[in-house]
């Protein structure tokens, strides 16, 4: 926990300050970009780090070891060390709160957020689904990474917008992932194990009801995250189908309020009539 609050406080004065300072942002949007300038650094180094597990304990070449040999007591240094580093950064988000000055009405949103990410986490680890766990925590923060970099894009400038359509494909398809592994895993794969007596000293907590929670929580969190997905795309295109009517309507009042090419010409005509020595009528007062 130490070591990551000065990491974060590292980024936070050597990189985001001095960009902040460049940018000169809002309070709302100074806030959000140093949200999404320390999540996705974290995130970065996450899938990287659990990438390179995933492919040293060959994880990703045989999918059946997510339940083979369970349970996973005796688990790598480098899983082991993952998992301590993952809890102790979201553990230090709490007095991170505190030090970013968080307002009062976005503390419920992220101690919502952060207890997500302990429950999980912890959960796979003392239930020994470590090997489940790192697999979904890479495909989660690899798509929470795409969203935190298109938004520093988007703020520095406010027509990229390709970044979270990207985003929004992959988090669907993550979702789907997510939950496809889950039931494989845990509704199938552990469920034909030979070993389903409860065991604390073994590890073993391959039994119906446990499986039952595991499966409960993992599908109540992918819904939550869908229904928060699902109001933030309606918001945005409420604000993008309200912007269009306005942007056309000034456009019209500019265009109405400019007389045609036909009306200059005959002001102009007018006024050469109206000033010069060549009218008609004034060849008419001289001649009289």
């Amino acid at each position: 926990m130490l070591v990551a609050i000065i990491m974060h406080a590292i980024i936070q004065e050597y990189v985001l300050d001095k960009i902040n300072r460049r940018m000169h942002f809002s309070k709302t949007k100074h806030s959000k970009f140093n949200e999404s300038g320390q999540l996705s650094a974290f995130y970065l180094f996450s899938c990287v780090w659990g990438t390179n597990i995933l492919v040293s304990e060959n994880y990703v070449s045989d999918p059946t070891s997510l339940w083979k040999d369970y349970p996973h007591t005796l688990i790598p240094f480098q899983m082991k060390f993952f998992y301590i580093s993952q809890l102790a950064y979201w553990f230090h988000a709490f007095p991170e709160l505190y030090f970013q000055k968080t307002k009062k009405e976005d503390i419920p949103r992220q101690l919502v957020y952060i207890g997500l990410y302990l429950f999980h986490i912890a959960g796979a680890y003392l239930l020994n689904l470590t090997r489940l766990g790192l697999v979904l925590l890479v495909l989660h923060y690899f798509v929470e990474f795409l969203f935190h970099i298109s938004r520093l894009f988007y703020f520095s400038d406010e027509k990229y917008q390709k970044g979270f359509s990207l985003w929004a494909g992959l988090f669907v398809f993550g979702r789907l992932l997510t939950l496809i592994l889950s039931v494989l895993t845990v509704g199938f794969g552990l469920a034909r194990a030979e070993n389903q007596d409860l065991s604390l000293t073994t590890g073993n907590f391959n039994v119906l009801g446990i499986r039952i929670i595991v499966l409960s929580s993992i599908c109540g969190t992918q819904a939550f995250m869908m229904w928060k997905f699902i109001n933030f795309q309606l918001r945005r295109w409420r604000e993008h189908s309200s912007s269009q009517p306005q942007s056309l309507k000034k456009k019209f009042v500019t265009t109405k309020g400019r007389p045609s090419k036909k009306e200059r010409e005959n002001g102009v005509n007018g006024t050469v009539t109206s000033n010069g020595a060549d009218s008609p009528r004034r060849r008419k007062e001289k001649s009289s």
